[in-house]
């Protein structure tokens, strides 16, 4: 340990750009390389967002193909050969919950001792899909050691009666002060330069509730001829939404911005931040957005620790459109406010909880 650092490998679906893989970056990027490295075991075989950054940084990527085969048995045998043929892993970070008690078991099986399950969600989504993987997360917690959450509902929903970590999604605060030479840059960038802006960002998939969003944005078209939606992210609904945007004769309203590396400053563009998921484990979307000095609506099963500062403001999924299109154009009409000392005193200074997770890190590696 003297000349090498603690390798650390971490288990994740793939690292494109999504609140877990953010978050696991901010803190990558933070914490002390000379002390502890990542490394990553993905469970595609493309490349993705941040696997540039992932090696240029000193980490490892290591691809397993079960989510582009569908091959189970292959997946079960992969991820034998793969812990045997790498016995220098001491603590695998599991993140992906639905297949822990696998990766988890094989880890157990070749000698890892530290297996942390780390709970992302509060909820699985209401289809057949959905239902299944409720039944596999059942068994997340059987073969691992340590447990965190990203927030107390999600510590309880994933690990019921067992000890568990509160481990904040924390951002890199000063990326995110609001600039209003940047927000003018980038209006006049985007053409949407004296309009009314309203963001969300987020994986295009039924958790993040983008129909419902669609649907309240149409409202306020209705009310605000000067409102444009700008969407930030990509994923399996993407077509169906844009279906949805065309359909209410939307397209010069509604801006489609892809994956970005600039979410930062598109925060500052906004006017309003929408977050109607149907859950979540917490949101770190809605604390960047809040550390930039957006209102931020969300929907009221949003952990109660997102809302950092009183520029959240819940709604029911059950309340109308109109009253969610009337609500976002009256905070979207505040003067901005710089919330960076709330977010810091919240825990979500990335540096504090890069800290917490190396010492942590340190202490389980020497214990074993």
């Amino acid at each position: 340990m003297e000349n090498e650092p603690i390798r650390v490998l971490h288990i994740v679906p793939n690292m494109q750009a999504g609140g877990l893989e953010t978050l696991i970056m901010n803190i990558y990027r933070n914490i002390d390389r000379t002390k502890v490295q990542f490394d990553f075991l993905v469970h595609y075989t493309g490349n993705y967002f941040y696997d540039d950054e992932i090696r240029s940084l000193g980490g490892r990527i290591y691809k397993l193909s079960v989510r582009d085969d569908n091959n189970f048995i292959k997946y079960l045998k992969d991820l034998d050969a793969f812990f045997k043929k790498h016995p220098e892993y001491k603590i695998v970070h599991g993140h992906m919950e639905s297949l822990g008690q696998f990766y988890f078991k094989a880890a157990k099986k070749d000698g890892v001792p530290v297996r942390v399950a780390h709970s992302h969600n509060s909820a699985t989504e209401n289809t057949f899909k959905g239902k299944i993987k409720g039944l596999l997360l059942k068994r997340y917690k059987v073969f691992a050691t340590d447990y965190f959450a990203c927030s107390q509902k999600a510590g309880e929903f994933m690990f019921a009666n067992k000890k568990f970590t509160v481990l904040k999604n924390a951002i890199i605060v000063n990326n995110f002060i609001y600039n209003e030479n940047e927000r003018n840059r980038l209006r006049k960038e985007l053409g949407i330069e004296g309009k009314i802006v309203i963001g969300h960002a987020g994986r295009f998939c039924e958790q993040k509730n983008h129909k419902f969003l669609i649907d309240v944005f149409k409202k306020i078209a209705d009310l605000e001829n000067n409102a444009v939606l700008l969407l930030i992210g990509a994923g399996e609904t993407f077509e169906k939404v844009k279906e949805q945007v065309c359909e209410y004769g939307l397209e010069e309203r509604v801006i489609f911005l892809g994956v970005r590396k600039d979410i930062a400053s598109l925060y500052q563009a906004m006017d309003c931040f929408v977050f109607p998921s149907l859950f979540e484990g917490l949101g770190i979307v809605a604390i960047e957005a809040q550390c930039s000095g957006l209102p931020v609506v969300g929907s009221d099963v949003i952990p109660k620790e997102a809302a950092v500062t009183k520029q959240f403001h819940y709604m029911s999924l059950n309340d109308s459109t109109d009253a969610w299109a009337k609500k976002i154009l009256a905070v979207s009409k505040q003067e901005r406010k710089a919330e960076i000392d709330k977010i810091r005193a919240a825990g979500y200074d990335v540096q504090d909880v890069a800290e917490y997770l190396q010492d942590f890190y340190i202490k389980k590696y020497l214990e074993n």
